[in-house]
């Protein structure tokens, strides 16, 4: 009886294994196909990267790190306060950082596919000006409001910024501020944020010439110009404004980021004779410009 039982258990494994062999036959892993990537090659192309988009962080250095680093939103720089000569890539140029969110510029409206998100250790507003505007005695934060970054912070941005414009080609007009494409969401980099520097020391994105400036510095033009021919200014700059006839809050929030970047001395949100010539001369400037492809 022993002998029957071990007999029919060698036979019922030797079954079992059997069925968990499989007789399929390989698949063949030669291609069928190469690359050709020399023969041809197509005129109709440009760089998908795009657009810098420069940030501070509103945190100290721990908590940047932090919520770069585990949280849902992400950059591929982070600048640090340190007084070192460290930057931080923590997301690769290849890949997509969520730094942008809503918003748009110079035709474009998901930035996060086609920019570069640096990000810079800056408190913004400083502590005593952050609940300023709640009493409704101020529409915007003034210049004073605004901290100042480090200069050599200053230096490690410029000259990163430098070097990804040369790789890829990018506009002047197109290295811009998270409050140039998100204006009634963002203000940073903010007043203090040195974008005058930056051009005239290093080279980089886009500034007005003066001469221009105030040769558009006619105040019978300016008060001739209607609100849709303005508004159509700040367009064909780059910045998505809306069809309305009047100054309503959503188009003072682009005057507003128009002049933290370009009149940050004084950024009100009102057009001013001042504004519009500086709007003219950039146009004027930067008219050639082709930021749609």
């Amino acid at each position: 009886m022993i002998k029957n039982t071990v007999f029919l258990t060698t036979v019922l494994g030797m079954m079992f294994l059997s069925g968990c062999v499989t007789t399929t036959s390989p698949v063949a892993t030669t291609k069928s196909y190469i690359v050709d990537s020399k023969t041809y090659q197509a005129t109709g192309k440009s760089e998908r990267i795009k657009t810098i988009v420069l940030h501070y962080t509103v945190s100290d250095n721990d908590r940047s790190i932090k919520t770069l680093t585990t949280g849902k939103v992400s950059a591929h720089y982070l600048v640090l306060d340190n007084d070192d000569n460290k930057i931080y890539n923590l997301v690769p140029e290849n890949e997509r950082a969520w730094h942008a969110g809503d918003g748009g510029f110079a035709g474009r409206t998901i930035l996060n596919d086609t920019s570069i998100g640096i990000e810079i250790v800056n408190a913004g507003i400083a502590p005593e000006y952050q609940n300023a505007l709640k009493d409704g005695k101020l529409a915007y934060h003034p210049y004073e409001h605004y901290v100042a970054f480090d200069e050599l912070q200053i230096k490690k941005v410029a000259e990163l910024v430098q070097d990804i414009t040369a790789r890829y080609d990018i506009s002047p007009k197109n290295i811009i501020g998270h409050s140039d494409m998100a204006p009634s969401r963002k203000i940073d980099p903010g007043a203090k944020f040195p974008w005058q520097q930056l051009y005239k020391q290093y080279g980089i994105g886009a500034w007005y010439d003066d001469a221009d400036k105030f040769a558009f510095m006619d105040i019978e033009a300016f008060a001739a110009a209607t609100i849709p021919e303005i508004k159509q200014q700040f367009r064909d700059y780059g910045y998505q404004i809306n069809n309305s006839d009047e100054w309503d809050k959503a188009s003072r929030d682009v005057i507003y980021a128009f002049q933290l970047h370009f009149r940050p001395l004084n950024p009100t949100g009102e057009v001013d004779l001042e504004t519009y010539a500086i709007l003219k001369a950039l146009n004027k400037k930067y008219a050639d410009t082709n930021d749609f492809y």
